[in-house]
């Protein structure tokens, strides 16, 4: 038995895609009780406002961030978004246009497909830390994944979290291509026992964004791989989350699975380019 085999024996609580089905429909139900205004603020707070785009740039970059310059202090019963994200050649710019206390975020590694070189991912994720970048966000090697060849995406992980130094590393799964609540349990734990701070969901690029059944899964394990290890890691929800009622139903499945304690920016985060304008808009 390999040493993975032998990981995923501590987690036996593996369930069928349509338990995970009814259980998640039955917390989604009650997303009403949390539609209330210190939700929604709180829930701006945890946005990762990203701007990925091929026309990105400097220019359109330096404007994104002057939206979250003067939001900055603009209302005193609200925080600021949470980070910035961007692709890794940007965040120097953002890194010289930013006077508002949020932090930059940066793709890196081969996003969206995580397919490249090694020697490239870790290039690249240096070099988005050394230009300032706070958190990187990188693709699970998918087709190792369901390769079974676990080993070498588990170095890889490992190899772009050591690049990373001090920033933090957020793991994009890639639910949608994972589909299974099995695939997505076991890219879970592989993510945390190589090093992940953050699971997150997609990239919203390729193939279907976040699922209410996915985020339950990761939150499942999150929780299991806590009570194990005593170790934190934080959910990223990412890929066609746009309207406040999303945001409110991702919030309660965090809160229902994994409690309180995980409702702060530091644990939960959305990836959205336009949530944050629905959300003052509803409010």
């Amino acid at each position: 038995m390999s040493k993975y085999e032998e990981v995923f024996k501590n987690y036996p609580s593996n369930r069928a895609d349509e338990e995970i089905r009814r259980e998640t429909a039955g917390i989604i139900a009650n997303w009403r009780e949390n539609n209330r205004p210190d939700v929604l603020k709180f829930l701006y707070s945890c946005i990762d406002l990203t701007s990925l785009n091929t026309e990105d740039s400097k220019e359109s970059i330096r404007k994104f961030v002057e939206t979250v310059n003067d939001f900055d202090g603009s209302r005193s019963d609200m925080s600021n978004v949470a980070a910035i994200c961007v692709y890794p050649n940007f965040v120097q710019t953002v890194k010289e246009t930013l006077t508002a206390g949020v932090g930059i975020a940066s793709v890196a590694a081969g996003f969206p497909s995580s397919q490249t070189f090694a020697e490239v991912k870790i290039a690249e994720v240096s070099l988005a830390v050394a230009s300032g970048a706070d958190e990187i966000d990188t693709v699970l090697n998918v087709g190792d994944f369901l390769d079974g060849n676990y080993d070498d995406l588990s170095v890889e992980i490992e190899e772009i979290k050591d690049a990373c130094r001090e920033a933090r590393l957020k793991v994009i799964l890639e639910t949608g291509l994972l589909k299974t609540a099995e695939n997505i349990k076991k890219a879970s734990i592989l993510s945390m026992y190589s090093g992940a701070d953050f699971l997150k969901t997609s990239t919203g690029k390729v193939y279907p964004g976040a699922s209410p059944e996915a985020v339950y899964v990761i939150c499942q394990t999150i929780r299991e791989y806590y009570s194990l290890h005593n170790r934190k890691t934080g959910v990223k929800v990412s890929g066609g989350v746009r309207t406040a009622e999303d945001a409110l139903k991702y919030f309660t499945i965090v809160k229902e699975t994994l409690g309180e304690e995980w409702l702060t920016p530091e644990l939960f985060r959305i990836g959205a380019s336009s949530l944050s304008q629905n959300i003052l808009k509803v409010l």
